[in-house]
């Protein structure tokens, strides 16, 4: 007898610890992605209309029911994408700080703005556009939703989220949180549904907009597919981040700062110290400190909370990487750590550097999505920065050096979207997070997350 349930039936959870399906969900029919449309729609002509400030305290009972089921969603991470334990719990603090962040400042950022017009008589007002398509991706399965989705629903925009099918178990728990907070039906919906699914509500004339995190492959078609229905989309793709070390720089701090960058989340952050660019007076020593530093990270069952390296999260992607570091091993790179994956049930790869790489190496060229570092020698700053810029990405690089106005002068010259100095890169409410060039377009976080999906309208009284 055929088994019914399947990767075309089902969105499945796969444990990738054990390899064990823990979850599955039968996707949606059209017939219920319309009611979810039409619960999103209802749901804005309401939502719209409550005052900012009492959306503001929505979120702050978002917070503390964030709080409460803090324990269930970390567990939930790591069982459906193997995060280690301890991130998983940091990733929802992050989001509660996040939603009490824009419960404080995000109002005024809502403002009607003041215009040069003189008498004060023009203002823009920022509005709402509707129900938001968000597709998301597995690697912060909690955080990476509401990073869009708090300042989005602040705005007073409803949110329709489709997730990454081996995390609906975590898309279920936000939706929960959401419930517990009072947020009423239909202002944040879930769909499980297919990529014809997904294509449906881009095209469905209830979306007002879309926004997508994901790889450049899923960017272009959901971007042409906004692009068709004339739909504004924010997209936030991948990246092959630089990390610049130059001669000056604290090693200490810098090859910590590597560490992190590099293999937290097990390697698979969109924003992460990939491509390590050391200038020639310290790669050597660099790179000794920071193979030392990498032997000593703890890889193992994710559930335990001395683990800093997990499985990756899905078993395709393994074998992709690990081809990947073939390839640049076969073009000459030097292998200095791990490099393999480890047998057994679980989807673990060793934590992974690769030194002599050059301009011209699949690891250069590409992004590598796990636990693998590249290192790149540079001449001198000047070099450092052409190798920075050498690449289809542009989401954010880090500068290590004691002299700050080199780094404000490398700064200036860096194509990314975010530039960290003496500092690894993170997505911090405080501060706009995006990419240029094949990284997306549009913002997230800051007062620019709260107005991607706004409609800034001009009202002008009395006109002369």
């Amino acid at each position: 007898m055929n088994n019914v349930i399947s990767h075309q039936t089902h969105a499945l959870s796969i444990n990738p610890a054990n390899g064990e399906t823990v979850g599955s969900y039968p996707y949606e029919s059209a017939e219920q992605l319309n009611a979810a449309l039409a619960r999103s729609t209802t749901a804005f002509r309401t939502w719209r209309r409550t005052p900012v400030s009492q959306r503001a305290e929505y979120l702050l009972a978002l917070a503390a029911a964030l709080r409460e089921q803090a324990e269930d969603m970390a567990q939930m991470i790591t069982l459906e994408m193997g995060k280690p334990i301890a991130q998983a719990r940091a990733e929802i603090e992050k989001c509660a700080q996040l939603s009490e962040w824009y419960a404080a400042h995000g109002p005024a950022m809502l403002a009607p703005e003041p215009t040069l017009v003189d008498n004060g008589s023009a203002r823009i007002e920022y509005r709402p556009l509707g129900p938001i398509l968000a597709v998301m991706p597995w690697n912060f399965p909690v955080w990476q939703v509401l990073r869009g989705a708090v300042p989005t629903l602040l705005a007073g925009n409803t949110y329709v989220l489709k997730h990454a099918p081996n995390v609906m178990g975590s898309a279920y728990l936000i939706q929960q949180a959401l419930r517990k907070a009072g947020f009423a039906e239909g202002v944040f919906e879930v769909i499980n549904v297919t990529q014809e699914g997904v294509s449906a509500a881009i095209a469905d004339p209830r979306i007002a907009a879309v926004t997508l995190t994901g790889s450049v492959r899923a960017g272009i078609a959901i971007g042409s597919q906004a692009g068709a229905a004339l739909k504004k989309c924010v997209l936030e793709l991948g990246g092959s981040d630089p990390f610049i070390v130059l001669n000056d720089a604290d090693l200490d701090a810098a090859v910590q700062a590597a560490v992190i960058g590099r293999f937290q989340n097990s390697g698979q952050v969109c924003a992460a110290a990939k491509r390590l660019i050391i200038e020639a007076g310290v790669v050597e020593a660099f790179t000794a400190k920071f193979l030392e530093a990498s032997r000593a990270l703890v890889m193992g069952e994710p559930t335990a909370d001395a683990t800093y390296i997990g499985p990756m999260a899905r078993f395709d992607l393994r074998d992709e990487l690990h081809g990947q570091v073939q390839a640049t091993l076969e073009e000459g790179a030097t292998l200095l750590l791990g490099g393999h994956k480890v047998a057994g049930a679980g989807n673990y790869y060793e934590p992974t550097i690769l030194a002599d790489v050059t301009d011209h190496m699949t690891s250069f060229k590409q992004e590598l999505f796990g636990p693998v570092a590249s290192i790149i020698t540079a001449r001198d700053a000047e070099h450092a920065v052409a190798l920075a810029n050498d690449s289809e990405f542009g989401l954010t690089a880090s500068i290590f050096t004691a002299d700050s106005a080199k780094a404000r002068a490398i700064a200036d010259q860096l194509e990314t979207g975010g530039v960290f100095v003496n500092a690894f890169s993170v997505s911090d409410p405080r501060v706009a997070f995006g990419g240029v060039k094949k990284s997306g377009f549009g913002r997230e976080l800051s007062h620019f997350g709260v107005r991607e999906f706004c409609n800034a309208q001009t009202v002008w009284l009395d006109r002369k």
